[in-house]
């Protein structure tokens, strides 16, 4: 039985939890607390998260949020196995701020340390919820990544296929921002989607018309700038049904592209006759019901089975942190002092880059 504390503070959520997982049973791993305190309200005024404030926030946050995770838990720092702490990729001041505090508390506790790819701890949600074998195929699709991921291993997998630029998150935050609709983006778009008429606009659907898994929303977010400016031009200014139309034709815009790209990717996955197939989503992303619902449907028509974690586990979170260092140090591995916090770490260390590279590697 090993119990894991995870430390997740890689963007706008500070995040601690306790992960409880016994590897000889055949069951999934027991979440024993999760703590998350979001900074919404720090950056409502910046139409975006600002990295400084946002890592401000999280070293004045993270003790008391993993002394939160331990009394909900009710355990102590003599009770843990080790600590996990997402080493990147992400705001680099955010995700020093957590690798700082875990290295201390390992060096004052003496337990193991294990750095954690956050997108790993995405990626990984499906074993941590359901205990799901490999391989399977993932879609993580979130404010900052988008790709299709076959899952061989914790620290195994090959991309498909992705966003060659803004994520679906991004695109969201940013079409909301451009109707004046505040922020997050997300749940406010899909909720006035839900009062508009998807048909009344005709938007661009990015790359359909190209063989592949790879996707582009710059473009569609674009397609939306113009849509609105003309409305303007044409009105005088845009009346509430006009946002919730323009909300509603962005969303299934999205959804028909999310949709194709999925079954391009379970093809591909399908061709390596997985014995148990499985379709997984996770990322904030996941949370909207239109897209779940489009991804249903594909893998319902293919005989694959769809999963989605819980709506909390969507989302950024500690738990999944935890649970991917917990995976990652069963397969043998652990981290020193000397670990990295790192802006860019991609999954597939083998594949091109989607988003180009620098000086720190590739961006996804």
């Amino acid at each position: 039985m090993l119990t894991f504390l995870g430390i997740e503070s890689s963007c706008d959520d500070t995040a601690a939890a306790i992960v409880r997982f016994d590897p000889d049973a055949a069951q999934p791993a027991t979440i024993l607390s999760s703590v998350v305190e979001g900074q919404t309200d720090l950056h409502a005024a910046f139409g975006g998260v600002v990295p400084e404030i946002a890592a401000r926030a999280h070293a004045e946050r993270l003790d008391g949020c993993i002394e939160a995770a331990l009394t909900e838990a009710g355990l102590t720092f003599g009770d843990l196995d080790a600590i996990a702490v997402t080493a990147g990729p992400g705001l680099i001041g955010g995700v020093l701020s957590g690798v700082m505090m875990a290295k201390g508390l390992s060096a004052a506790t003496g337990l193991p340390l294990v750095g954690v790819n956050h997108l790993a701890g995405h990626a990984l949600t499906p074993r941590l919820t359901d205990a799901v074998e490999f391989p399977y195929l993932l879609l993580l699709v979130s404010g900052g990544h988008c790709q299709f991921l076959i899952a061989y291993g914790p620290d195994s997998f090959r991309r498909l296929g992705g966003t060659i630029d803004d994520a679906p998150g991004e695109a969201f935050d940013k079409v909301a921002k451009l109707l004046g609709l505040g922020q997050p983006g997300g749940p406010i778009v899909e909720k006035r989607a839900a009062m508009g008429d998807a048909k009344r606009f005709s938007l661009p659907r990015p790359l359909l018309d190209r063989p592949g898994c790879d996707m582009s929303f710059s473009g569609l977010k674009t397609a939306v700038l113009r849509l609105r400016d003309q409305l303007i031009e044409l009105q005088g200014g845009l009346y509430h049904q006009d946002v919730s139309d323009i909300c509603a034709a962005f969303q299934r815009a999205m959804t028909d592209v999310l949709v194709e790209k999925s079954r391009r990717a379970l093809a591909l996955y399908l061709d390596e006759a997985p014995t148990k197939p499985v379709l997984a989503v996770a990322g904030g992303v996941a949370a909207n019901q239109p897209i779940r619902q489009g991804l249903m449907s594909v893998c319902a028509e293919l005989g694959v089975r769809f999963l989605a974690p819980p709506l909390r586990l969507c989302t950024d979170n500690a738990a999944m942190i935890a649970y991917a260092g917990l995976e990652r140090f069963l397969a043998g591995h652990s981290d020193g002092f000397d670990l990295s916090a790192r802006p860019r770490w991609p999954l597939d260390q083998t594949a091109p880059a989607l988003l180009g590279s620098g000086k720190k590697g590739a961006k996804a």
